[in-house]
């Protein structure tokens, strides 16, 4: 019960955005199975949220998986790339004087990604849209204080290292959304 109670304290640290928060995560090597645990967390979260917008929206059980299984890898994936393009914008266009890791990007974003577990509120009709853009700028916000507290960063240089992963991840999350056959094209907009 302690590792949980730890783990949720340090995601509603990382949502408040705390700097200190993320400053631990840089060194914290013991804090890479929470990252990872929150990057699941909210695949799992956004994953029952599309599940549950086809049932809401009158579909049959089959959509339910697909919402399960779609949102699930698109959050996963997206978080991936997010971290992966940030670790390579930040350590060759925009490198800075502090040397990182993908270790350290890895636990910091994955923290950065705590807003994500909110997407389990995707199947409401009327506010999904509204669930992922929220979600979506407070990842980027907390991600870019991430990055500038990992890599000693101005906040605008923060942001121009995180912004094209940011992008990536969004794009996947709305590609389940829109482009595939997807739940929330019953839902009301």
């Amino acid at each position: 019960m302690e590792i949980w109670r730890k783990l949720l304290n340090r995601m509603i640290r990382a949502a408040r955005m705390d700097s200190s928060l993320y400053e631990e995560m840089e060194t914290d090597e013991d804090a890479a199975g929470h990252a990872v645990m929150i990057a699941l967390l909210a695949g799992v979260a956004t994953g029952i949220g599309t599940g549950r917008a086809g049932l809401t929206g009158g579909a049959g059980l089959l959509w339910l998986l697909w919402g399960l299984l779609s949102g699930f890898f698109a959050s996963l994936v997206g978080w991936f790339a997010w971290v992966l393009l940030t670790y390579l914008s930040g350590t060759t266009f925009l490198r800075g004087p502090e040397k990182t890791s993908m270790a350290e990007l890895t636990r910091t974003l994955g923290f950065a990604n705590s807003p994500g577990v909110l997407r389990i509120l995707l199947f409401i009709p009327m506010i999904g849209w509204f669930v992922i853009i929220l979600t979506g700028i407070w990842t980027l916000v907390a991600g870019v204080i991430a990055v500038r507290q990992t890599l000693d960063y101005t906040s605008g240089k923060a942001a121009a290292t995180c912004i094209l992963g940011w992008l990536v991840y969004m794009a996947i999350l709305c590609l389940v959304y829109v482009w595939l056959p997807s739940p929330f094209k019953m839902l009301s907009i």
